[in-house]
């Protein structure tokens, strides 16, 4: 019991604050977890349109507020401590604030923020609102709201196996005492592929692939500015900046009308179907002027 469930219990300690956790976990068991990411992502997808459900029984006006939407970037951090927005504010820090290697680790390790930090952090807050806020409009949004943490999970679990760590201690060294950490980065991204297919077909797919991409160029300029390695810092600062990218995504092809291309057969577009026929999304469009779609 504890070989199965060890490892997802681990990825849940490590991306919330859930009092979970094993005892005493393996190195092996750590790197495992990342195999869990992309189903904590999932998680939190449902913790985010059970929010969206809430608002609308509470007030189907106050759901379409800049209020709500706020909640939705707010209420994710919460849940994950702000380890990731900490980890991109250091992040911010170093890449632009630190002229040598050395000084750039040295960044990532101390308590304080810059100037860097603050801009950072605003810029990719205000991206995620501004691209929810966008999303609310169109009838695809309960259903991106299931997808973009997916994603932006997946993005670390391939940051690990992608690139080695970059310091020589630290928790994060875990990740690569494992034997044969593929095979969980493997089952990583199957998961990730499965739910952007059921959720929003070609589309989905689509930007899970584009962020892939990203988040490998990311890590590839961030390790040779830092000696050849990342650190926790840069896996809790590239799920945000994947966050911002895939929700902009969503939000630039969706905005207006899902394409029909979004259900092609073979079970493509079966989450967004389902949820189209949801009471509470059909008391959202009720009440945000948007018909559904047939």
């Amino acid at each position: 019991m504890r070989y199965l469930f060890a490892s997802f219990l681990v990825a849940l300690s490590f991306l919330t604050l859930l009092p979970v956790g094993v005892t005493n976990p393996t190195d092996a068991e750590i790197s495992r977890s990342r195999g869990w990411y992309p189903i904590v992502g999932l998680l939190y997808g449902l913790m985010l349109v059970g929010l969206v459900g809430l608002f609308i029984l509470v007030s189907p006006i106050l759901a379409r507020t800049l209020l709500a939407v706020a909640l939705l970037v707010i209420v994710p951090a919460l849940v994950n401590r702000f380890l990731h927005l900490d980890g991109l504010m250091d992040f911010c820090d170093a890449m632009w604030g630190g002229r040598t290697v050395e000084r750039r680790l040295e960044i990532m390790r101390d308590s304080r923020v810059g100037s860097f930090a603050v801009a950072g952090c605003l810029c990719v807050l205000l991206l995620k609102f501004a691209a929810l806020y966008t999303l609310a409009l169109s009838d695809a949004f309960f259903v991106s709201l299931l997808v973009f943490p997916v994603i932006s999970r997946w993005s670390m679990a391939l940051l690990l196996t992608a690139f080695p760590y970059g310091r020589q201690q630290g928790i994060g060294s875990a990740f690569f005492a494992g034997n044969r950490p593929w095979l969980a980065t493997a089952l990583a991204l199957l998961t990730t592929v499965v739910v952007c297919w059921l959720s929003l077909g070609v589309v989905g797919v689509s930007v899970l692939a584009m962020s892939s991409l990203l988040a490998l160029a990311l890590g590839l300029w961030t390790a040779r500015r830092l000696g050849g390695g990342l650190t926790g810092d840069c896996y809790g600062a590239a799920n945000e900046i994947i966050e911002a990218f895939s929700l902009s995504c969503f939000a630039v092809w969706l905005h207006f009308a899902v394409p029909s291309y979004v259900d092609t057969g073979y079970g493509s577009g079966v989450f967004f179907r389902y949820l189209n026929w949801l009471p509470l999304q059909r008391g959202w469009f009720s009440y945000s002027g948007i018909g559904l779609t047939n």
